[in-house]
C-alpha cells in the first residue's frame, strides 16, 4: 500500500546502533526525520551521514530527531560509524536502525512486497532505499523525497523543507518557491483580507489568489 502525505506513518519494533527502539514512542512529541540507504560502506551514502552529523546543532535547535534506516545488520552500522565520522569530521549522535527483514523498507513502500535480499546483494538490490521522510508530531507524513543511487542527497534542502513544514504547520501560510527563511510567505488562500490584515499586517496583494506577507516569529 503506498504511504502518502498525511498518511500515518507505520509503527515497528527494531534493532539500531543504540539498541531496541519502537517507532512512534521514539518520535515522542518531536517532528522527526528517517532518511534510508541501501547499504553500509557505500560511498555516497558515507558522505551523507556525514553531513546529517554535521547538522546536529541543527536538528537540536529544531527539537527535531533524525533517524537513519540501512538494510544491513546492527555489527555493520557499528563498524561504519567510524568511516562516517572519519570523512565527515563530526560524531553520529542519532540512531541506524537494522532492516536486513527489509520490513521496514516495505513498510515504507521504498521496495515491493516480493523484494528479499540474495546472496551477495549489492546496492542495486535495495536502489530505491534512498528516501527522506519528514514526520510530524501527530505521526503524520509531511514531505518525502526519493533519490537516485547516484545523487546524493542535499541536506541544505531537507533542513530548508523542514523549515517550511514546520512554518505551515503552525501558521496559515505557504512557502513560495525558491523560498528560504526569513524570506515573504504565501497567506493561505483560506484566510480572508481582513483576517490576514489582522495577523499579519501589512501585505501585499500579488494576484487575487496570490498574497505575500512577511514570516510569523
Amino acid at each position: 500500500m503506498a504511504l502518502r502525505i498525511n498518511d500515518t506513518v507505520p509503527d515497528f519494533s527494531a534493532e539500531s546502533n543504540v539498541g531496541p527502539i519502537r517507532f512512534h514512542d521514539w518520535i515522542g512529541e518531536n517532528y522527526a526525520i528517517l532518511f534510508s540507504h541501501p547499504k553500509d560502506f557505500t560511498p555516497v551514502c558515507t558522505t551523507e551521514f556525514g553531513a546529517v552529523a554535521q547538522l546536529s546543532d541543527e536538528w537540536a535547535k529544531r527539537g527535531v530527531k533524525v533517524i537513519g534506516v540501512s538494510v544491513d545488520g546492527v555489527s555493520d552500522h557499528q563498524k561504519w560509524i567510524s568511516d562516517i565520522e572519519d570523512v565527515g569530521g563530526a560524531s553520529v549522535d542519532f540512531p541506524i536502525i537494522a532492516d536486513e527483514d527489509l520490513e521496514i523498507s516495505k513498510a515504507f513502500d521504498m521496495l515491493p512486497a516480493e523484494a528479499y535480499l540474495p546472496d551477495g546483494r549489492t546496492p542495486n538490490d535495495t536502489a530505491t532505499v534512498r528516501s527522506v521522510f519528514i514526520i510530524g508530531p501527530d505521526k503524520r507524513l509531511r514531505l518525502t523525497m526519493t533519490y537516485p543511487m547516484f545523487v546524493g542527497r542535499n541536506f541544505g534542502e531537507i533542513l530548508r523543507a523542514l523549515d517550511g513544514v514546520m512554518l505551515s504547520d503552525g501558521h496559515p501560510v505557504a512557502t513560495p518557491a525558491n523560498w528560504v527563511p526569513g524570506e515573504d510567505v504565501v497567506i493561505k488562500t483560506t484566510v480572508s483580507d481582513e483576517d490576514a490584515k489582522a495577523k499579519f499586517g501589512e501585505f501585499k496583494t500579488l494576484l487575487p489568489y496570490l498574497r505575500m506577507a512577511k514570516a510569523p516569529g
